[in-house]
């Protein structure tokens, strides 16, 4: 039996991960976090969530004994939390999106004493289509057009997704590019004739879109588009469990995603 604890647990993604996990006879929860100042504190996550998890109360001070700890939460509580898996031998599973320069650092930090993976979509399928960019971009290279199209649901806080920038991190490691000299977020005005070596991301926001993310490779004559729907939550869902079975035991170091892909399949 592996023990999880969830932090975010209140959020879009950390409900839904409860709920999984209870369904799970492999899995038990053990931690239900939030910010301190949250609503539900103190709160039965079984009258939040669903009767199936009953009996576990919201809490801000990490207790138990979990194995995992899985995050979706803010970048802030995100540097909280490692703190506490650190000093507690506890591995971490990261999808908090928007982490800046210093807060990545803190978790390669982590990594040294705790497992951690640390990925901005932990979608099989998201996965999988990082794999294909990488082997398109090599062979077609900044011979092509290259643009990027994220969209998502209205309450995303953040922009681009984690998700466009790890794609174009994928494109100019395959194609030797450095990613601040080549890549442009959106366009207006009278830009001229679109330059060679140029990566653009554009980001859509409206609704209660999932994610959605379209890579296309433009030449004269044909276009190539990589094409990823999420049709719910659930995928990015299920890809945090099977990453916090994978990691549970692990020694320390980072884990990617690609790692979780390796050992399952």
């Amino acid at each position: 039996m592996i023990k999880i604890a969830i932090n975010g647990v209140c959020g879009r993604m950390g409900t839904r991960i409860a709920e999984l996990v209870a369904k799970d006879r492999g899995l038990e929860l053990v931690a239900a976090l939030e910010d301190k100042n949250h609503d539900n504190i103190g709160k039965d996550l079984g009258q939040i969530v669903n009767q199936d998890l009953s009996g576990t109360i919201i809490s801000h001070e990490l207790q138990g004994t979990p194995d995992v700890l899985i995050d979706f939460s803010s970048p802030d509580s995100t540097v909280e939390r490692l703190k506490s898996c650190t000093e507690q031998g506890i591995a971490i599973v990261i999808g908090t999106t928007g982490l800046d320069t210093q807060q990545k650092e803190s978790v390669a930090k982590a990594s040294e004493k705790v497992a951690c993976l640390f990925s901005p979509n932990m979608s099989i399928g998201v996965n999988l289509l990082f794999s294909l960019v990488e082997t398109v971009s090599k062979i077609m290279g900044m011979d092509s057009d290259i643009e990027i199209v994220e969209a998502h649901h209205r309450f995303k806080k953040d922009a681009p997704s984690g998700t466009a920038l790890k794609i174009a991190e994928k494109i100019c490691n395959a194609t030797n590019q450095n990613m601040d000299d080549i890549t442009i977020y959106g366009r207006k005005g009278i830009t001229g004739e679109r330059p060679k070596n140029q990566l653009c991301i554009h980001s859509i926001r409206s609704g209660d879109i999932v994610g959605e993310h379209t890579v296309v490779f433009g030449n004269q004559g044909e276009r190539l588009e990589l094409v990823h729907k999420a049709q719910s939550r659930d995928s990015f869902a299920i890809g945090a469990i099977r990453a916090a079975t994978v990691l549970a035991g692990k020694p320390p170091g980072q884990y990617r995603m690609e790692d979780v892909l390796k050992e399952l399949y």
